[in-house]
């Protein structure tokens, strides 16, 4: 292990009660990283957290934080190099937010626990760092569970950490405070260099925030590394055993079951105009079919999850009349068109005469999803 490497995982296998649930489990993170643990609901993750911070006993394998086993540390000691935030809901008796933070900095104080005025200065500095300041003297189990969780956040940071383990700390929050806490995540490991380790839910999330994805699926590691290489919309199909609907990475969106049937409309889009027809169409459980959209467009990928047939021209090609045919065939098959009110441009011009001809032929031509029957 190299003194970059703030904690340093080989061969370690984890389980319950002697027996190994996952095998042989080996990362090694640099200093001011950020690993994300991903896959199904019972993989897992909280297994390897838990027996990271020795909570649980190892089965097999080694764990070094900062050059030296974690089984080693002196209790006290460890606190002050890795700090914890658990998933399940604090619930401390008349206790002031300023206090529930201050409680980080037991590993610091003496015998009976006193605060100094340095340690009381550390934990409003921390407050302020994780945007809790003006929470301090209220009391915790009043906070709005977004509230709660910058607290604890603060809480871990009081000990001054080189590693910060947080199990599923988004599980509670709405979608703002999940970009506050992940934020301040961020920052903290690229500011202050420390090292995280958590899981995560939101595959989205984790993309954004990791510099490091493990998988977790089955007793193994399914993958691991930057999450650009890992994640794949095959792979996170594989990952999560999705039979129907799909997770599109390029997009960061889950798309629902593509309706059953043949198409019974046409959509006319390109430049995103069309996603949110597709989504109003599967919503309603009707198929359709989709075009003419250059294989680069933003919503290619969502059209092809959802709809029957794509007509579709590749990047940087031109679209031109063989295209507009294709269309106009699969729009009369469907009998009906739904303009998603794309503006024509000279890349597009086959789309208006699509438009043009498919009225001049009778053929029905609506804007919005509700107007079918």
């Amino acid at each position: 292990m190299t003194p970059d490497f703030v904690l340093d995982v080989q061969g370690l296998s984890v389980g319950y009660r002697g027996r190994a649930l996952i095998r042989d489990i080996g990362f090694s993170l640099p200093r001011g990283s950020i690993l994300t643990l991903i896959g199904p609901n019972g993989a897992g993750k909280s297994t390897i957290l838990k027996t990271i911070t020795r909570q649980l006993s190892r089965i097999a394998g080694t764990a070094y934080l900062d050059g030296r086993e974690i089984s080693a540390y002196p209790q006290a000691l460890f606190a002050k190099r890795l700090a914890v935030v658990l998933t399940q809901r604090v619930q401390p008796e008349m206790m002031s937010c300023f206090e529930v933070a201050a409680m980080g900095r037991y590993p610091h104080t003496g015998r009976f626990g006193a605060l100094s005025q340095r340690d009381r200065e550390i934990v409003y500095r921390t407050l302020e760092r994780v945007h809790a300041l003006e929470l301090s003297e209220r009391d915790f189990t009043l906070l709005s569970d977004g509230q709660r969780q910058r607290v604890l956040l603060a809480r871990a940071l009081c000990q001054e950490p080189e590693v910060l383990v947080l199990d599923e700390p988004t599980s509670f929050l709405d979608i703002r405070y999940k970009i506050e806490l992940l934020d301040i995540l961020q920052q903290e490991a690229r500011q202050n260099r420390l090292t995280v380790v958590l899981s995560l839910h939101e595959i989205d999330l984790a993309e954004k925030i990791s510099d490091f994805v493990m998988c977790v699926k089955g007793d193994v590691i399914s993958a691991y590394g930057p999450p650009q290489t890992v994640f794949t919309d095959a792979y996170i199909k594989q990952l999560y055993g999705l039979q129907d609907g799909c997770y599109l990475c390029s997009r960061g969106s889950v798309e629902l079951k593509r309706p059953e049937g043949p198409s019974r409309v046409f959509v006319v889009g390109g430049a995103g105009f069309g996603i949110r027809h597709y989504r109003a169409l599967q919503r309603r459980r009707v198929s359709f079919s989709a075009g003419v959209l250059f294989e680069n467009d933003r919503e290619f990928e969502v059209a092809k999850a959802l709809g029957n047939r794509v007509v579709s021209v590749p990047a940087f090609e031109e679209m031109g009349k063989a295209h507009l045919e294709a269309a106009l065939d699969e729009a009369r098959n469907c009998g009906c068109l739904l303009d998603a009110g794309t503006p024509t441009g000279a890349l597009n011009r086959p789309n208006a005469a699509l438009l043009s001809r498919a009225a001049g032929e009778g053929l029905r031509i609506i804007k919005e999803a509700d107007e079918l029957d």
